[in-house]
């Protein structure tokens, strides 16, 4: 049932209340029509006082979380992870230096030269969940630096096969490995079939990149990305994902565990962004999830924070099971796609 228009106003009002200072601002920036003076001065409040502000106030001068490296570990507070949540937090390149440093760290020291980035240090330590969060979250924080380019020219070979050799031909230069073990995001996490955890992030990183930097061959992974994702019902989710028991043929509940922030672990709710961003809003193939993700709105047009990293990472985002801003943003922000 539709949401009466009082409850999306009463919600908005929710989310723009002063005290929540980093969702305030990304709720002025994508779900309002906010005054230009008005988003500058939230904005600024979000890089100097709120979530954005504590996070980087963890991070060394040289431009690294926790430990020097790759930043893979540890698990959720070294570069890796801090890199994904600012920019789910709306951190912006041009407001603290910092975030250049960090940016800069993170391809200086987790990317090769051919575009693959890597938990530690080596080709073989690539995963689509990484290269696709990576790439999203670096375009987010609004990194220009062109080895990004090459790293999403990776990541739609790595989709598509093009130019990738098979993990039995240890002498070519350019090749799968273990993990990330062959085309359409095969995955030594799922027993050598597709992750879906990892096409998420992966399609969602096609997504937000500009139209016109689509070359061919990443048009051709976003359609054999797209093919994937609709070949289930996004709403009964039953694909493969990573780093789970032996298939069973049962998918993973936490598909619709609605949550803040996301890391490798997808939900239905960012199969939905995807697949919107991607043009695919009104493709009656997504119909059953957006109707899935309206019907866990509260009756006050809320959503409630489901999966979370409570005492994990460097900022905790609110209570489990409880109406919550940063979930109710993510679902607001992908239904307006549509």
């Amino acid at each position: 049932m539709a949401k009466k228009p009082e409850e999306k106003i009463n919600t908005l009002d929710w989310l723009l209340e002063p005290e929540d200072i980093g969702v305030r601002y990304l709720a002025m920036r994508d779900l309002v029509k906010a005054d230009a003076g008005e988003l500058a001065d939230a904005k600024k409040a979000a890089h100097t006082k709120g979530p954005i502000a504590f996070v980087l106030s963890n991070m060394n001068k040289e431009g690294f979380w926790e430990q020097p490296g790759p930043g893979y570990n540890p698990k959720y507070k070294s570069t890796v992870w801090s890199i994904i949540l600012l920019g789910q937090l709306g951190a912006s390149i041009d407001m603290d230096e910092r975030i250049a440093t960090a940016c800069s760290y993170i391809l200086d020291h987790s990317l090769t030269a051919n575009g693959v980035f890597t938990a530690n240090g080596l080709p073989s330590g690539t995963l689509d969940c990484l290269q696709g969060n990576l790439c999203y979250s670096l375009l987010d924080l609004g990194c220009t630096d062109p080895r990004l380019d090459k790293a999403y020219d990776w990541m739609a070979r790595s989709v598509t096969g093009e130019g990738i050799a098979p993990l039995t031909d240890k002498k070519a230069k350019i090749r799968y490995y273990a993990g990330k073990c062959g085309p359409v995001f095969a995955c030594s996490g799922t027993y050598q079939k597709p992750c879906a955890w990892g096409a998420v992030d992966v399609m969602l990183a096609f997504g937000k990149l500009p139209v016109e930097k689509r070359t061919p061959l990443i048009n051709n992974a976003i359609k054999t990305g797209v093919d994937f994702l609709f070949s289930k019902d996004p709403a009964k989710a039953d694909y493969p994902i990573g780093y789970s028991p032996k298939p069973s043929g049962k998918p993973s509940g936490n598909w619709w565990k609605f949550g803040f922030p996301n890391f490798y672990v997808s939900d239905i709710l960012q199969i939905a962004e995807a697949l919107a961003r991607l043009g695919y809003g009104k493709d009656p193939r997504l119909a059953n999830a957006l109707q899935l993700i309206r019907d866990k709105q509260d009756g006050q047009g809320r959503w409630l924070l489901e999966y979370d990293y409570t005492g994990k990472t460097w900022v905790d985002f609110g209570p489990r099971k409880q109406p919550n801003k940063w979930v109710t943003l993510r679902a607001l922000r992908t239904l307006e796609t549509v």
